[in-house]
């Protein structure tokens, strides 16, 4: 028993060993130079990229609540991810191409040579606002199913888990950035990937696998009305894709580290169907869950996210030990993966677009980590503030950290997706001294529509079309505020 209950400590011991022996051999000593830490090089291989962003994508929001969402609303979030194939497909061949023409380390210089210094600033604002969220919520996720399936029964407090947590990541990312990430999340999407599908070989029983068709295998949703309709799903799939890859700079930063642009589409391509394919896998695996518990009259948690970890870290993984570690295994991987690359793409952006930090000079190393900690202490703040509203949630409201991350981004990526889409669309010069007003306007907007989408909608309701909206504003009001321009623009 004493032994069962030091494995899960012996399983992330294990795991977070390999990833700092990563992380020394790919450094280098004194500081990885700037392009190294920023691109790599832009000498890593498409495969190797594709494999890696594929953990990174996923995070351990997918690992833990695409299979506890099953329970509410079936298999339709896979609406959402068939969105998302489109929404890369544009990504490849639409953004990508401008990006690599334009030879970009942060695709918000793109903002600046076409729009005006403070879009430039505003875009990169909006992202690590967008990022800080995100990742915060992500990592909500990762660090209370740890405190509350292990760490708790050893008396450490929440903040200490949530410290000790973001720390290991600070302590291996700080020298190598990407030319140490392309190897760690190749090592955790491997892992990510294995934990599921051994999962799936794990779960005794197969009556799963009979009867009749339910709720729970439920894809497609073709009622206009409500949240989870198919088109609502699609094409608000796939401009999150749009926004939340080919407008972040987390993930375009793993994409310009590839050689050359036929690389990185190539990269992108395969990471997209790669994508779909797991996420299918995750919510088979929820419908797994969810059967297994009514075939065995047992009692669901109350929190959907909760549902996996409850199974494998103390019902099942009693009596399944490999469970356990494939389960902490994919978790941590899938987690860690999402985190250290967003770590590294804020102090990528916020060294760039904010502090214009290039050349490899020892103060500019020294304050590119002296970024990289302040990084890492700003987003140990935002869970901890993320961890007291959700201990506020209404109870029987959506609880599952995918819902949070999706509303988040209708909300913040909106005025980015807005100003690409009038650089890219239009040969108009707007005002770049009102981006920041139109940037913090549309959001607002899109917030009132929102909290009162009963008394203004009446049975409808507003799901993920609200990033199209919000970037629509933001679009319209950008070109209200703008005027011919004389001079061709080449993007």
């Amino acid at each position: 028993m004493k032994l069962l209950q030091f494995l899960p400590f012996a399983t992330l011991l294990f795991y977070f060993g390999i990833l700092i022996l990563i992380s020394r051999l790919t450094s280098q000593k004194g500081g990885t130079k700037m392009n190294d830490f920023f691109l790599a090089g832009k000498k890593t291989p498409w495969l190797l990229v594709a494999w890696g962003m594929l953990g990174n994508s996923l995070s351990g929001v997918t690992f833990i609540s695409v299979p506890g969402m099953v329970g509410k609303s079936g298999m339709e979030y896979f609406q959402v991810v068939m969105g998302y194939v489109a929404g890369y497909l544009v990504i490849a061949f639409v953004l990508l191409p401008l990006y690599y023409k334009m030879n970009l380390t942060t695709i918000y210089e793109y903002l600046e040579s076409r729009i005006g210094k403070n879009a430039y600033k505003t875009g990169s604002v909006f992202f690590i606002l967008s990022r800080l969220l995100g990742t915060a919520a992500r990592l909500l996720l990762v660090a209370g199913v740890l405190q509350e399936f292990i760490f708790s029964k050893w008396g450490i407090p929440f903040e200490v888990t949530v410290a000790g947590t973001i720390a290991l990541i600070l302590f291996y990312t700080i020298d190598g950035g990407m030319k140490t990430l392309v190897w760690t999340d190749a090592l955790q999407s491997t892992c990510l990937v294995g934990a599921v599908l051994l999962t799936l070989c794990l779960i005794p029983g197969d009556s799963w696998l009979t009867g009749k068709e339910d709720h729970y295998t439920r894809v497609f949703n073709f009622n206009p009305s409500e949240a989870s309709f198919f088109l609502k799903h699609f094409l608000g799939g796939a401009f999150i894709a749009i926004v939340m890859t080919g407008l972040d700079q987390d993930q375009m930063q793993k994409n310009l580290i590839c050689k050359d642009i036929r690389s990185a589409q190539k990269n992108m391509v395969t990471f997209s169907l790669a994508m779909a394919i797991v996420n299918f896998c995750f919510l088979v695996l929820g419908v797994v869950l969810y059967k297994y518990c009514d075939l065995n009259h047992l009692s669901i948690p109350e929190k959907s996210d909760h549902l996996y970890p409850w199974l494998a870290l103390d019902l099942l993984g009693k009596q399944i030990p490999a469970l356990m570690i494939l389960f902490l295994l994919g978790l941590t991987a899938s987690a860690y993966s999402s985190a250290d690359g967003a770590l590294t793409a804020l102090t990528t952006s916020f060294s760039i677009d904010i502090l214009d930090i290039r050349e490899d000079t020892p103060n500019n190393l020294k304050t590119r980590k002296i970024i990289h900690v302040g990084m890492a202490m700003i987003l140990f703040l935002a869970i901890l503030v993320l961890n007291g509203l959700a201990s506020r949630q209404t109870p029987g409201s959506d609880n599952s950290i995918i819902s949070w991350v999706l509303k988040l981004a209708t909300f913040t990526y909106g005025p980015l997706l807005g100003m690409f889409a009038f650089g890219i669309l239009t040969k108009r010069k707007t005002r770049d001294r009102w981006v920041p007003f139109v940037s913090i306007l549309a959001p607002l907007l899109c917030l009132f529509l929102y909290t009162q989408q009963e008394k203004l909608f009446g049975s409808y309701k507003l799901g993920n079309e609200l990033l199209l909206l919000n970037g629509l504003i933001s679009f319209l009001l950008l070109f209200i505020f703008s005027i011919e321009n004389k001079h061709t623009i080449q993007t």
